[in-house]
């Protein structure tokens, strides 16, 4: 059974991230997305509302099963017994930082790899940090996100 690891903090869950996830389930037998909590972070959404979300926007596919983790992304991959980590690509700036992260992660990994999806054209300008300012400014950012999420606007 071959499966995939989709790491991230989704804060909030974007449409490039669902279309990323739902384009890997076809790839894989099985893709966890998987919430990493960093106690130095400050996140907008708890971790117990980004799982409801990330559950209800994946409720339709049995092979996208949600989860969190702390540490080391290819420690929680091993305990999972996945040997894969999806990542997303938008542009170059991505392309080059998650480069070297996947490069460290093959290393400390033993034999881990990354899987590199690029984003379609009509995504690549969602980011989860430019929908978070959105919403810390109080401003409409349903046409970034999945229908599943309510965000009082």
């Amino acid at each position: 059974m071959s499966i995939a690891v989709f790491p991230g903090s989704f804060d909030p869950i974007t449409l490039g991230h669902e279309d990323l996830i739902r384009r890997a389930s076809s790839l894989f037998d099985e893709v966890i997305v998987a919430i990493g909590e960093n106690s130095q972070k400050k996140y907008l959404f708890d971790l117990e509302q980004r799982k409801q979300w990330l559950n209800d926007v994946f409720a339709d596919n049995d092979q996208i099963r949600v989860d969190s983790y702390q540490g080391l992304t290819v420690r929680f991959c091993k305990e999972q017994g996945s040997n894969f980590i999806i990542r997303g690509l938008r542009n170059s700036s991505d392309f080059e930082y998650e480069k070297q992260i996947s490069q460290l992660n093959n290393i400390i990994g033993e034999g881990i790899e990354t899987i590199f999806l690029i984003s379609k054209p009509e995504y690549s300008h969602i980011s989860s940090s430019i929908v978070r300012e959105i919403i810390k400014n109080k401003g409409d950012a349903s046409a970034l996100i999945p229908t599943q999420i309510n965000i009082e606007y």
